[in-house]
Parts: C-alpha cells; sequence; structure tokens
C-alpha cells in the first residue's frame, strides 16, 4: 500500500490539488459575498447562487485533506515513533516557517502601507500579533486553525492505524455508520444525539472513510455512475438547503463535517478513484508527461505551502483590486492567488536548505 515518490497516484495527487483548489475559493467567497448579499431580498439571483454555490459545494478542501492522510497512512505497517518522526515535523516546521515570514510580512505591510493586520508597533503588539498568528486569531492568518486540527488528527492515527491492521473493512463500515450518524446529528441538525458518539465525531472519521474507500471492493463504491450521481445529488441538497435556510441578511452556510458536506466529498473521492472507468480517451490524462498531469502533480506537491500563504496574498488582492462585478473580482482573486502562491512555492523550492521547510512534498 505504500506510495513511494518515484511513483505516485495520480487520482490521490489530483484530489489533493483540488482539495487546496476549493480551499482558496471558498476563502475568496467568504471576502466577495458582501456584494451580493442583498440580491436574496428579490429571490436568489444567479450570481447570489454563485457565490453560494462556491462557499457550500467546494467547502470538501479539508475533508479531502482528512480523507487522503487516512488513504495514503492507514492499514500500513508503521510504528509510533516512525510516523510521528516522520509526518510531525512535515507539518510543524512549514507551520513554524510560513507563521514568522507571512507575519513578520504582515507587520511590514501594516506599519508602511496601512493594512490593517495590526495597528500598534510596540515589541507588546507584535509579539500579541505573531500569538495571533500562530494561534489562528490574527487578521489574515484565521486559516491556520487547519495547523491544529491536522496535528490532533495525526497523534491520534496510530491509534486507528494499528486496529485497521488487523480489522477487515466491515469492521470499518461499522465505525463510518456512526461516524455518518454524528456528520447528521451534530454537524447539520445541530441535535445531540441521544449515545455520546464523541469517538466517531470528525475530522477521525473522514481519516477512517479515507483508507476505506481507496481500498474497498464493493461493487457500488467503484461505480463511477453511482459516484456521479451521489455528488451531482449531493451538491443539489446542498443548494437547496443553503438557500431555504438564508434570508437577505444572513448567508447560511453548511458545516464542512455536516452530511450533505460527507456525502459530496465521498462522491468526489470515489469519482476520482473510478473516473478511468468511464472510458473516456483523455491524452491529457493518461500521459504521465502532460502539461496537465506535470501541473496537478506540481499542485498537489505544493499544497500544505499554498494552504499556508494564501491568506496573505488574498488580504493582499483585495485592498487593491478594484470592483466591477462578483464574477471577475472571484475569478481573479482566485487565479492571482494561486499563480502567486505556486510562483512563490516553486522558487523557494529551488533554495537549498530553504525548501525543507516550506512544505512541498
Amino acid at each position: 500500500m505504500a506510495v513511494s515518490k518515484s511513483k505516485r497516484i495520480f487520482y490521490l495527487d489530483a484530489l489533493r490539488a483540488v482539495a487546496i483548489l476549493t480551499v482558496v475559493a471558498v476563502h475568496v467567497y467568504a471576502v466577495t459575498r458582501v456584494h451580493v448579499m442583498g440580491d436574496f431580498a428579490t429571490g436568489p439571483s444567479i450570481r447570489w447562487l454563485v457565490s453560494q454555490f462556491t462557499g457550500n459545494n467546494l467547502r470538501i478542501g479539508v475533508d479531502l485533506f482528512l480523507m487522503l492522510a487516512g488513504a495514503l497512512s492507514l492499514g500500513r505497517e508503521w510504528s509510533i515513533r516512525e510516523f510521528l518522526g516522520k509526518r510531525i515535523p512535515r507539518i510543524v516546521e512549514p507551520f513554524v516557517f510560513w507563521g514568522l515570514v507571512t507575519g513578520a510580512i504582515a507587520v511590514i505591510l501594516s506599519y508602511y502601507f496601512g493594512y490593517g493586520f495590526i495597528y500598534s508597533f510596540d515589541v507588546n503588539s507584535i509579539l500579541s500579533f505573531f500569538y495571533g498568528v500562530f494561534m489562528a486569531k490574527s487578521p489574515g492568518f484565521l486559516p491556520y486553525w487547519f495547523f491544529w486540527m491536522i496535528l490532533g488528527t495525526y497523534l491520534i492515527m496510530p491509534i486507528f492505524n494499528k486496529w485497521l491492521q488487523h480489522a477487515d473493512l466491515k469492521e470499518a463500515e461499522y465505525f463510518l455508520a456512526f461516524w455518518l450518524v454524528t456528520c447528521l446529528f451534530t454537524f447539520t441538525l445541530n441535535v445531540e444525539f441521544p449515545i455520546k458518539l464523541s469517538y466517531f465525531v470528525s475530522p477521525i472519521g473522514l481519516v477512517v472513510a479515507g483508507y476505506y474507500l481507496r481500498h474497498t471492493k464493493r461493487e457500488i463504491l467503484n461505480n463511477p455512475y453511482f459516484a456521479l450521481a451521489l455528488t451531482l445529488l449531493s451538491a443539489l441538497l446542498i443548494m437547496i438547503i443553503v438557500t431555504y435556510l438564508s434570508s437577505p441578511g444572513k448567508f447560511h452556510t453548511l458545516n464542512r463535517y455536516s452530511l450533505p458536506i460527507a456525502l459530496e466529498v465521498i462522491g468526489v473521492f470515489l469519482l476520482f478513484k473510478n473516473f478511468n472507468k468511464f472510458g473516456f480517451d483523455l491524452g491529457f490524462i493518461k500521459d504521465e508527461n502532460s502539461l496537465f498531469r506535470r501541473l496537478t502533480s506540481l499542485i498537489a506537491k505544493y499544497s500544505y505551502g499554498i494552504y499556508l500563504i494564501q491568506g496573505l496574498f488574498l488580504c493582499l488582492y483585495v485592498k487593491i483590486l478594484p470592483y466591477h462585478d462578483i464574477y471577475s473580482l472571484m475569478i481573479i482573486l482566485f487565479a492571482l492567488i494561486v499563480a502567486s502562491s505556486m510562483i512563490t512555492m516553486h522558487i523557494l523550492n529551488k533554495v537549498k536548505y530553504v525548501n525543507r521547510f516550506i512544505g512541498a512534498k
């Protein structure tokens, strides 16, 4: 089950690339949705629906990262020391590096150009700002919550790995059935289930789901048409729920661990896994040297680093880009953030010693 650096599994790389691109898209939505909030008063407009589709149907990035962690790491022979010794530095070092670098850039931008990352520049205020950077509380660095979540997930994964090494996939299905119950009650209906099911609550449920979906032999879960139907129906259900529960002064946003999004992300994972079964003769996907595959693999390689720096680029571009219409603003912001992050990562990846800290893998 091990995946060597010389033989990467393309559909997993493609899922990682989709994960980081959807994360960027959702963050773009968060700063642009204000421009369409008034559209709901006379009935949801097309641009309101586009905005809400971006903010809810693309809220699968973090879920995909968790599934990929399970798909790539669980059910394998490794010791706790080996796993933590390899995984923890790979997330801690880039977190510290980019927190210090982008935090310093944010202070400079605030001091010289009036950006609102920080307003007072005495030692205590700067130290407080950097504390907020690493605690995901300072402006522009709220996405850093992901580090603490994935760190906690890695710390519990050795226990689940040992279980899955000695369990068959039906036992994983038992666990996932209760996980879906928590998705429904805890994160969708916001109702506490009478039985305490905290051991099954996401994000660890998504990690186990990633392992299970990669290795399951169930016919229906290896059927590309089922995967496509699950993805589309889940997407439609999400839009219906969001539209029904929104109001002229409020966007309804589904929890990333809610049941509809869990079903959508399962559908997307299975769709990518089984895409070749559609029988499409697409040379740019089959050819390992095609520009599409090389770019996809590069985005996947830089995904963690992109996650850690895209917030700074978003704050930078939001302030300087003029608003003409919601479509152009969202597209331009998205393109600039992805391009800037990729270029930054690609340049630094060529710098000796620095490249080990930037989050390229």
